[in-house]
């Protein structure tokens, strides 16, 4: 039987590394802080504490405690390469020396707002350690085959905004040189090198002129390379050859392109985290009924999850389905293992809303569709308009119009699922995290059909959102408007639960992390309150020094186990 503790027990394995010969893959298992070594004919074993695994010939670095380099020899031998008290956001070993990117000093509890705080890029070699770049907030870097120079990426400010909306790139050479390249589009990151004639760099970023608008690969001298393409990228992976990796969200599954020379693989479900290095690739891959673990060259290599394979597990199958309007939209549905419908059903929401529901192993702390299938819900996973997976029009969609057309999107869809004998529609439910809360929320505002509703981490007033969270002005390319515009009504106040309150029927859960820096706990304390003004039925729960995702074990065995007691309780 299934248990909230064999969930929040279970280890992840996280960004996979190939060895420069393609015989070794390093990883992270998290949250137990330990990176792991195997090979395709060599079985895992624990290699050091740490993370972020990197390789250097048959080394590995990793960041211990976020503020120690060490290098790892494959015997598990490890020497201390720097220890940096303000913390090492990154590293890349080099055949010259190691770069880190990181502070100068760390912060003595006391914040100044709007003053750039800047990460810069540093070089220890038999010198020492100097600064090769400091101008800007350092992000990422790397560095040309070949031992060319770097693409650096920086943003103006280490805050999301204004930072993340006004990057640069810059080719920095370990002499000290530095080449300004100039504005990079908003939201820009995974920088690679590209040879197309000669080297220069490509990226990922939005897709101007929005910012809600889907990611796209830009490359410096042509621009938009991946435009017009009905699927969206969201890696870039550096090759030696010169032709970059592109990994895919194509509809519920996952594509691996080459940059130039187009599609190599296509895979039912996700893959992620994607690492070459040889003639090998590794990455995360999840299937339906395979929890997400690190895959060799196609060949499995941890399992994270072995109990998975005796349980029988909620039947997950596509649901393609027309909206409203006729745009084409697809869905996943999972019923419970025994028994035949109409079941309660409940409908998770996905995040961001720039995210998608791949067909993957649907199983986390957070609202899950195996941990209701398995409790006799079937549950519908929708992907609306604004997420991921359709290009760049399908994402956009939902810029300045949030809980319009994705909402419609996704009754359509419950409907379909009534219609065909799936779901009770006396016993209906809803539930999502971060935007997916925010759709809760929304929902219950504009229907009495739910019999119950979960809000995890939920948007309520986008207004606020602008301007309380970390991603600010990208949050008003959602809602429509900032606060500041001038005197009212504003578009954000249309698209925002919280002006929809008065109207909740619907008992609702509300969950949040005390913590939370992206969408800060007020959002679901001014819903709270309006719940109360107005008699609805809810309970709001917050969970101490937690952000926008839960880590601690009692926290989340807390949430799996009240979010089905809940739902057993109204559905």
């Amino acid at each position: 039987m299934l248990t909230a503790e064999m969930i929040v027990d279970a280890l992840d394995a996280a960004v996979p590394r190939v060895s420069p010969d393609g015989r070794w893959v390093a990883y992270e298992l998290r949250p137990a802080g330990e990176v792991w070594l195997a090979g395709v004919d060599s079985p895992p074993r624990f290699l050091t504490m740490g993370a972020n695994p990197r390789w250097a010939g048959d080394s590995v670095y990793v960041v211990v405690d976020g503020t120690s380099l060490h290098r790892v020899e494959l015997t598990g031998s490890a020497t201390v390469v720097v220890t940096w008290a303000a913390g090492i956001d990154d590293h890349l070993p080099l055949a010259e020396g190691v770069l880190f990117i990181a502070p100068d000093s760390v912060s003595e509890g006391i914040e100044v707002r709007g003053v750039p705080r800047p990460s810069r890029l540093r070089l220890i070699d038999s010198d020492g350690i100097r600064v090769l770049y400091g101008d800007r907030h350092v992000v990422e870097v790397t560095r040309q085959p070949g031992g060319g120079p770097l693409a650096v990426l920086t943003w103006s400010s280490h805050e999301f905004d204004p930072g993340l909306l006004e990057p640069e790139l810059h080719v920095v050479s370990l002499d000290g040189s530095v080449r300004d390249l100039g504005p990079a589009v908003a939201g820009a990151h995974s920088p690679v090198w590209r040879l197309k004639g000669s080297w220069r760099i490509a990226y990922l970023a939005s897709t101007p002129p929005g910012l809600q608008s889907g990611t796209a690969v830009h490359d410096v001298v042509d621009g938009n390379v991946t435009f017009g393409l009905p699927a969206c990228p969201f890696e870039l992976v550096q090759t030696e050859d010169g032709d970059p990796l592109m990994v895919v969200a194509e509809g519920l599954e996952t594509a691996v392109h080459r940059l130039s020379a187009g599609p190599v693989s296509r895979h039912t479900g996700l893959v992620k985290q994607v690492s070459v290095g040889g003639d090998s690739l590794a990455a995360i891959i999840s299937t339906a009924y395979e929890p997400p673990n690190v895959h060799l060259d196609g060949v499995r290599i941890t399992d994270t999850r072995p109990w998975a394979r005796d349980i029988a597990w909620g039947v997950q199958s596509r649901l393609p389905y027309r909206a409203s309007d006729g745009l084409a939209l697809e869905g996943l549905v999972v019923v419970p293992p025994t028994g035949t419908g109409p079941f309660p059903l409940v409908t998770i929401v996905q995040g961001g809303p720039y995210d998608r529901h791949s067909d993957k192993f649907s199983l986390h702390w957070a609202p899950s569709a195996q941990w209701f299938a398995l409790a006799g819900y079937a549950v519908f996973l929708p992907n609306p308009r604004g997420g991921q997976g359709r290009g760049h029009e399908f994402a956009a969609a939902v810029a300045g119009a949030v809980g319009q057309e994705e909402w419609t999107d996704i009754l359509t869809g419950i409907d379909l699922l009534i219609a065909d004998g799936v779901a009770d529609p006396q016993r209906l439910g809803i539930a999502g995290w971060s935007h997916g809360g925010f759709m809760a929320a929304w929902a219950i505002g504009h229907t009495d059909r739910f019999s119950a509703a979960v809000m995890g981490a939920g948007v309520t007033d986008w207004g606020m959102l602008v301007g309380s969270g970390e991603y600010g002005r990208i949050e008003a390319a959602l809602g429509g408007s900032t606060g500041w515009e001038g005197v009212g009504p504003h578009r954000h106040d249309e698209l925002s639960p919280i002006s929809y309150a008065s109207a909740v029927r619907t008992p609702v859960l509300i969950v949040h992390g005390a913590a939370d820096t992206n969408v800060p706990l007020a959002q679901s304390e001014y819903f709270h309150r309006a719940l109360r003004h107005y008699g609805a039925t809810h309970e709001f729960v917050v969970y101490p020094r937690e952000g926008h995702s839960l880590r601690e074990r009692g926290h989340r065995l807390d949430l799996l186990n009240r979010m089905r007691a809940w739902f057993d309780r109204w559905l």
